[in-house]
């Protein structure tokens, strides 16, 4: 395990529908298995709503409160209303601790190491084609692109290239 301060960020980038979130979901088990504590946190681009109309949490938000922390002995959620959306970094140094690795689905546009998961037969390039932090594709074909490739498939190859980058880069944050 790595330092408190030396948390690294990497993002899994692509088009809408590429699958991001499945790549995500079959890494963390893997990365978890060989001593990795990991966060992610999803970006999206409009407002969200996690609670249900009627839940307790829910009339509390509706009524005015800011912050609306629910606990129970096995989880905490928090939703904050914020002024401005916040980068990256001021979300982990704020709310995320006890972790070496922090997987962001999104943020395309944020500077940290990229992998970006490319449909080929849909997309002509990559949409982080020429991106200096793009350090990967996860694709269903080889193209011609200067950055290290995985077939969809080779998770675990995929999961040795992180573990590989998380411990050259500790302490990228």
């Amino acid at each position: 395990m790595m330092a408190q301060n030396s948390i690294v960020v990497l993002s899994i980038v692509g088009r809408s529908k590429t699958g991001k979130t499945t790549l995500i979901e079959k890494l963390i088990p893997l990365l978890k298995s060989r001593g990795l504590r990991i966060a992610t946190v999803k970006h999206h681009h409009g407002d969200f709503e996690i609670d249900r109309e009627g839940k307790d949490t829910y009339r509390h938000k509706a009524a005015g409160a800011k912050a609306v922390l629910l606990a129970s002995p096995a989880k905490i959620a928090l939703v904050i209303d914020v002024d401005k959306e916040l980068k990256v970094q001021e979300i982990i140094r704020k709310y995320i601790h006890d972790v070496d690795l922090v997987i962001t689905e999104g943020y395309k546009r944020e500077g940290f190491p990229k992998i970006e998961v490319f449909n080929w037969k849909k997309d002509t390039y990559p949409v982080c084609f020429g991106d200096r932090s793009l350090v990967a594709l996860v694709t269903d074909k080889r193209i011609d692109a200067p950055v290290r490739q995985f077939l969809r498939d080779d998770i675990e190859g995929v999961a040795e290239f992180i573990l590989n980058l998380v411990w050259q880069k500790g302490g990228s944050l």
